[in-house]
């Protein structure tokens, strides 16, 4: 029999879990993987202009069935992603707990850009159908119309560091750890886009050895909340190469947090009824909460 295959999301629960015995403890055979991507450089053009990127986390849980990239038998991405891709049946969402990670738009220190209003018409780097491209739209319209949130797909998270460090864009949409590594890399926030992250995992892996993740996660959620500073080495394999020698992880804040109520049939419309009024997907899948949804 194969090993469930944990693919961690830039959080410390995991960690955690894995060096304090409790996936074991569970009883769950497991292998924690992934972690590559974050080396990935933003990508240009042969005139040094960045390339837009239109792929994201629902493109990958599209194309994986449920998997997240490569095999994943237990994921993470933005719930809007999530939601859209369990909506379309390629894959299910845990529907016993989510995420909450802090995030802002951020810019150069000596930006002109001061306040929200300003970043009307302005471009913002996010990741195509990720958590930055949603939550960025719902972080500016309370302060400017619509059409005037300017958009710019740039790849992942890290990616969007480089944009923003290396000024190629007015502002960059962050979350997470790379939100607090901004921060020590001279960002300044414009607005907070704090969102909440759901689980996935494909049709044909065994709820039981969800459940027996979940628990794991618990047990060390409670340990993160209780001595955070214990456990912020985590963080540092997580930041790339280029970026290590100028960050200090004893500085961050524990960084995303395991919420473990449901994610309700009602919270699960109110973001399809969010999402499609919107456009940001093409066509509007009908689907039933209870195949959709575990948990």
């Amino acid at each position: 029999m194969s090993k469930f295959v944990i693919q961690p999301h830039g959080r410390l629960q995991e960690a955690v879990a894995h060096e304090k015995g409790y996936f074991s403890d569970e009883g769950l055979d497991y292998e924690i993987t992934g972690g590559e991507i974050a080396g990935r450089e933003k990508k240009v053009d042969e005139a040094g202009d960045v390339v837009e990127i239109k792929q994201g986390a629902y493109e990958s849980y599209e194309a994986g069935k449920g998997n997240k990239g490569r095999k994943s038998d237990i994921s993470c991405a933005c719930h809007w992603a999530v939601n859209q891709a369990a909506a379309s049946d390629v894959g299910r969402l845990w529907g016993g707990a989510y995420v909450v990670t802090p995030g802002g738009i951020m810019v150069p220190e000596d930006s002109d850009i001061r306040r929200p209003e300003d970043l009307a018409g302005r471009e913002v780097a996010v990741g195509y159908h990720s958590g930055s491209h949603f939550t960025t739209i719902q972080a500016l319209e309370p302060f400017i119309p619509r059409d005037q949130i300017n958009l710019k797909f740039v790849g992942l998270p890290w990616q969007r560091v480089d944009v923003g460090v290396d000024r190629d864009v007015p502002a960059t949409s962050l979350w997470g750890i790379t939100y607090q590594a901004g921060a020590q890399l001279g960002l300044r926030k414009i607005a907070d886009t704090g969102f909440m992250i759901a689980f996935m995992f494909p049709h044909e892996v065994d709820e039981a050895d969800v459940q027996k993740y979940m628990n794991a996660l618990k047990r060390a959620q409670m340990d993160v909340d209780l001595e955070p500073e214990k456990y912020k080495h985590h963080f540092e394999p997580q930041i790339p190469e280029r970026y290590r020698d100028k960050i200090d992880v004893r500085l961050f804040d524990a960084g995303e947090r395991i919420v473990f109520l449901p994610y309700t049939e009602e919270t699960f419309a109110k973001t399809q009824d969010w999402i499609h009024e919107r456009g940001i997907f093409d066509e509007r899948p009908e689907y039933e909460f209870n195949a959709a949804v575990s948990g």
